[in-house]
């Protein structure tokens, strides 16, 4: 493989790709024994490796620079064809659930494989092309003007980005100015982002409709393949949530507030744990690069070959820049079993954390697609994919020395810590607007706002936001990308969360075991369904009350271990 600076892209036929994909589906249909079956069912998967390998290397380029508009305009043309491919999957997926070698196959790869196939089968439909296709139109009109909002503030050109780095100021009235710009921002785009929001809610319940679905709730949990649990789960889970996470969270904003010695913990506040400052990374980019470097070589010969593999080919984008797309993620060139990461450094812990999160994705990626024959089973499912990310974070916790000034490491172990516990409040209130909003009639932008307003005040009772209207009124949902773009995965990462706890817990006790059970989990990709996955490493279930119980109480004395001695 080149360094990724170096790939060459080329637009893929999509017609080309269709008639291949037909000709190794008519190779299936006419097979004469399992092995000619397999042939045709893995070149299928090579063929989708390289369409979407050109895809995603489109997609990075594109948010690179949400500008450029040659690779907007690619952007754009899988949006208008990938759909349409999915109609040949969908009937290459159909062939599969129905043949006669499906023993076979079920023998060599397991019954997940079926289950994944059924649920994609019945989720994928000819009738829903225009709606998928308008929706990744609008999605990525949302990521343009996302990209796109900027202000000037104390002489400097600022996106959201530029703004939240303010708020981490020791100053507070610095802070406060930041929030307000920042709010100031979104409201001038609101109109924008709640008419696109609006268009994507009538889009998700048509498709709904159109599949036979009692509503998009029903689509979208199949679609995400939760084959283990249901919605009222879920809302049993946030119970659980409120019950003990919401107290917890409550006694570190107080903690919080006694420290930074003000009034009423305002919400420009909340980012900032010590009245001197949090603990800030003291290195370039090409610096975190190499502390990161030296830990993953540190942390077990696999990390080392993995992090090598992607500091050798470039497989990085990790700068701020004008125009750039918002966020963080990390994603797979296929192809070439390549993981990429994508991100924002703003000068903040948050760098770090991409270091350690989303490389946990990358990791994971690298390991299984190194493991696993089918692409269906290199990945997982998202409640089980951010348990690798959030994991990392404390796999790597002995190595954060590297990235701080001398004495400040232990302090970001705190930090880390306390923000790993308090934020599943959040994560549970993106989770709950998202069902309330598709439970009945779609809420106009007021009902909207009054619907996060309710939220907030359940799962983050100490937020306040001094008197600005627009946030006081409920638009801070429209700040959050997973609502627009992947609808109903944040609640994912507060279901990992409890588990990645529990590896951090089980790691101070036996870090060996604890490694190596994750590890496990990494090479197992998707071979398994969630409750299996679970199982398989010896983690207890976050569904249950009592695991949300242990695991806030274990922590909570972690924390209040690590606050005294810092």
């Amino acid at each position: 493989m080149e360094k990724f600076k170096d790939l060459e892209y080329v637009r893929p036929s999509a017609e080309a790709a269709e008639a291949a994909l037909k000709e190794q589906l008519a190779a299936f249909k006419n097979a004469a024994g399992y092995a000619e079956a397999k042939a045709a069912f893995l070149k299928r998967q090579d063929l989708i490796a390289e369409f979407r390998t050109m895809q995603v290397l489109a997609g990075i380029r594109s948010n690179m620079n949400t500008a450029d508009a040659f690779y907007r305009e690619e952007e754009d043309y899988f949006n208008t064809v990938t759909p349409k491919l999915s109609i040949v999957l969908k009937e290459f997926n159909e062939a599969v659930a129905g043949s006669p070698f499906r023993p076979e196959f079920e023998k060599e790869y397991g019954s997940q494989l079926f289950k994944l196939l059924d649920a994609d089968i019945r989720t994928n439909s000819e009738e829903i092309v225009a709606e998928k296709i308008e929706e990744a139109k609008i999605a990525s009109e949302y990521t343009r003007t996302a990209a796109s909002c900027k202000t000037m503030f104390r002489g400097e050109e600022c996106n959201f980005y530029g703004l939240l780095r303010h708020m981490l100021s020791t100053d507070r009235e610095e802070r406060r100015d930041a929030m307000m710009a920042w709010a100031d921002l979104y409201e001038s785009a609101s109109k924008n982002l709640e008419e696109q929001y609006a268009k994507l809610c009538q889009l998700r319940r048509t498709e709904a409709e159109k599949l036979g679905f009692d509503s998009y709730i029903d689509m979208i949990y199949l679609s995400r393949h939760r084959f283990d649990y249901t919605a009222a789960d879920i809302e049993k889970f946030r119970d659980a949530v409120a019950k003990y996470v919401v107290p917890a969270a409550v006694k570190i904003r107080e903690a919080q507030r006694e420290r930074l010695g003000v009034e009423k913990l305002e919400y420009y506040d909340e980012s900032l744990l010590f009245p001197g400052g949090n603990s800030t990374p003291d290195k370039d980019t090409q610096g975190m690069i190499d502390a990161a470097q030296k830990m993953y070589r540190e942390l077990s010969p696999e990390t080392g070959e993995f992090f090598d593999f992607m500091v050798e080919h470039g497989l990085f984008d990790l700068e701020t820049r004008a125009g750039k797309h918002l966020g963080g993620y990390c994603t797979q060139l296929m192809k070439y079993k390549a993981p990429f990461i994508f991100s924002n450094f703003n000068g903040s812990s948050a760098d770090t954390e991409v270091l350690t999160h989303e490389a946990g994705h990358a990791f994971e990626g690298y390991v299984a697609s190194r493991v696993q024959e089918l692409m269906e089973y290199r990945h997982s499912t998202s409640e089980i994919n951010e348990i690798h990310s959030m994991g990392m974070e404390f796999f790597t916790d002995p190595w954060y020395n590297l990235f701080y000034p001398e004495g400040e490491g232990d302090r970001y172990r705190f930090e880390h810590l306390s923000k790993s516990l308090e934020v599943i409040t959040y994560l549970v209130s993106v989770d709950e607007f998202q069902h309330r909003v598709f439970e009945g009639e779609q809420p106009d932008a007021a009902g909207l706002r009054k619907i996060w307003k309710d939220i907030e005040q359940k799962y983050l009772p100490w937020r306040s936001y001094d008197g600005n209207e627009f946030l006081e009124s409920g638009g801070f949902w429209m700040q959050k990308q997973h609502i627009f773009m992947y609808p109903f995965y944040y609640v994912d990462y507060a279901l990992a969360a409890m588990c990645a706890l529990q590896f951090f817990l089980r790691m101070r006790k036996d870090r060996d075991e604890a490694w190596s059970a994750y590890l496990k989990l990494c090479r197992l990709g998707g071979s398994l369904g969630y409750f299996d996955l679970l199982e398989a490493v010896g983690l207890n279930n976050p569904f249950r009350e009592e695991t949300v119980r242990d695991v806030v109480s274990g922590v909570q004395e972690v924390i209040d271990e690590l606050e005294k001695a810092i």
